[in-house]
């Protein structure tokens, strides 16, 4: 099981780091992602993290960096210069490497954690 962490209320240009840990042990071998859902939206890719190295959408370019622990224990999702649009609530999940098309993609991973709700205030 995966679960998420640091979530929160931040004010906007503030910073945040989010972490994804596996009950399972490490993420040898799979790839991660960061995705976020608002109500009413579709779950979004955010960054990913695998074998291939970090990807990003593009409004998060420059501000936002996943990096995982050296063990591969944890991955963390460091936000910063967040803003209200940031708001939602964010899940990690992953997929086996080599299973996926693009780990940015929400169809293409196979397991996903509960989510940790991230508040972005004026």
């Amino acid at each position: 099981q995966l679960v998420e962490s640091g979530g929160g209320l931040v004010h906007a240009g503030g910073s945040l780091r989010l972490s994804c840990s596996s009950s399972e042990g490490t993420f040898d071998d799979y790839a991660i992602g960061w995705f976020r859902q608002v109500p009413g939206k579709n779950r979004e890719g955010v960054s990913c993290i695998s074998t291939s190295g970090p990807e990003y959408i593009d409004s998060v370019k420059g501000r936002f960096i996943i990096v995982s622990d050296d063990d591969w224990k944890t991955v963390y999702l460091h936000m910063n210069s967040v803003k209200p649009r940031s708001s939602a609530v964010y899940y990690c999940a992953t997929v086996v490497e080599d299973d996926y098309s693009y780990c940015l993609w929400a169809d293409d991973m196979d397991a996903w954690g509960e989510g940790t709700q991230v508040t972005v205030s004026l």
